[in-house]
């Protein structure tokens, strides 16, 4: 069974999802950070550069948006009727209804924020736009379209659902179902069709009052999204420490279903409430870039700006049978432990997982086989590609929000993000460079003050390094100790 934890502050709300005592998904929101993911706006066309069929799109945030337009083409396949076509062009205002209209500077034209911006780069935006409720998901801009969540497995579940969808989609859109619509009656499907409808009909109209980019739609806190992707049956209790979201919560899932609303609780010991469900000590190993196994291996995670790499190391584990079992083991707990940190720490992009080598064929198959088990655990989209020549797994993630780690770090001023400070051997040897090169410019008799952070000034006392070149250059240098010198820096002034 399953429980979500919310934690709320007004500067900051996080969530986390706890799995039969095992923490499976966490996520961190702050007003200043808040992201444009799923927002659909009224977007005014800058540019279109035919050779990257790509245009960049104003959204009235700052930054201009990435759309990606392929044979650039306004109007999308759909209806082959007239009535299915007219109800696109009524639904879709900005279409004149030309099979050719394309996409050119000053269109004003809808689009959905599908990745955050990430440093220089602007958010990336589509205009195959997506309006979740919490049985279907409505695509305006799909006609005829009525996919279905890969999690439901129950085939004669699907057809009952795929025939309810089919029949109620209104003309010229589409459907995904989700996996909470599994078990609801028709009517419950009805609801939410309706709602998602109306939600579109008063976007559209917001699109033809506003005359320049703006914000057309929304998407639900962090909290809404929480209730309403996750709580299904499975889930024994929701628990927030704070009245007013417990009340927000509570009003939601009675719409839902009045039976699930027991299940919501209000936190009100003193103890924080990540400390009292041990989510705060998870979150402080999501520090390190090692993580440890429960077999006595261990993981080590390393980001680099093209890609995620993991390596798994047996560390203390021997195992009970021969070599090539051991191992097998090993790589199994490793493929369950690196999705889960996959999740949590929301890694995105391309990842390159380093298994300890197997030589039979059939390990490597049940361990890809494994992995894409794990995966389907993920709500976001995931492929484990393949094993490579050189034993390494290949894994793509979507990105799509900013992740915790861009939010809660900075790149440290000291080591610039290397993770690593030049040693003070290395730092003795630039000194000396300096030192020989302003006394070519012009001597000092007096002497130098070489400021130092202490550990480095102690390690060079002790070894009264300076002591050589102050001979060669018939200099004094003066070591003084400065806390504010940072680690593998230096200050050098005439005395």
């Amino acid at each position: 069974m399953k429980s979500i934890i919310i934690d709320v502050m007004q500067e900051e709300t996080r969530m986390a999802i706890i799995e039969n005592g095992e923490l499976i998904s966490l996520e961190l929101e702050r007003p200043q950070h808040s992201h444009l993911v799923g927002n659909i706006y009224k977007g005014t066309v800058q540019n279109v550069l035919d050779g990257m069929q790509a245009a960049f799109v104003d959204i009235g945030t700052g930054k201009n948006s990435f759309l990606y337009i392929g044979n650039g083409k306004l109007m999308p396949g759909g209806e082959k009727t007239p009535e299915g076509k007219a109800a696109q062009l009524r639904m879709m205002p900005w279409l004149t209804g030309h099979p050719n209209q394309k996409i050119s500077i000053g269109m004003s034209i809808p689009v959905q924020i599908t990745k955050d911006e990430v440093g220089s780069k602007g958010p990336r935006a589509t205009m195959h736009l997506s309006i979740p409720g919490r049985n279907v998901v409505l695509m305006p801009a799909s006609s005829g379209y009525v996919g279905m969540s890969h999690r439901i497995d129950d085939e004669k579940e699907k057809k009952r659902l795929h025939d309810i969808v089919r029949e109620l989609c209104p003309k010229g859109m589409g459907m995904i179902i989700r996996t909470a619509a599994v078990g609801q009656p028709r009517e419950v499907l009805e609801q939410d069709i309706r709602y998602l409808t109306s939600l579109w009909e008063a976007i559209i109209a917001k699109f033809k009052r506003k005359n320049k980019a703006t914000l057309l739609y929304r998407d639900a806190d962090m909290v809404i999204r929480t209730v309403r992707d996750n709580f299904t049956d499975d889930v024994e209790q929701v628990i927030i420490n704070d009245e007013n979201t417990y009340q927000r919560i509570v009003s939601l899932i009675t719409g839902i279903n009045p039976e699930f609303a027991k299940r919501v609780k209000l936190y009100t010991d003193r103890e924080e409430i990540f400390k009292r469900y041990g989510v705060e000590e998870e979150l402080r190993k999501l520090e390190s870039r090692t993580v440890e196994l429960k077999s006595g291996g261990f993981l080590v995670i390393d980001k680099t700006e093209a890609m995620t790499v993991i390596d798994v190391n047996t560390g203390k584990y021997v195992g009970n049978a021969n070599l090539g079992e051991t191992v097998y083991q090993m790589n199994l707990e490793a493929a369950d432990e690196i999705m889960r940190q996959l999740r949590l720490r929301d890694i995105g992009g391309i990842i390159i997982v380093d298994f300890i080598d197997m030589e039979k064929e059939a390990q490597k198959e049940k361990l890809l086989y494994r992995l894409r088990q794990q995966a389907q655990k993920d709500r976001t989209k995931m492929n484990i590609v393949d094993i490579t020549s050189l034993g390494l797994v290949e894994i793509t993630r979507k990105k799509s929000r900013q992740n915790m780690e861009a939010m809660v770090y900075c790149t440290c001023p000291v080591c610039s993000g290397t993770g690593r400070i030049e040693s003070n051997e290395t730092l003795f040897v630039k000194i000396c460079r300096k030192l020989r090169h302003l006394e070519k410019e012009r001597h000092n008799a007096d002497g130098y003050e070489l400021q130092l952070h202490p550990d480095a000034a102690q390690e060079l006392k002790l070894k009264d390094a300076f002591k050589p070149i102050e001979k060669e250059l018939g200099i004094t240098i003066k070591i003084e100790t400065r806390r504010e010198i940072v680690p593998g820096n230096y200050s050098l002034l005439h005395i």
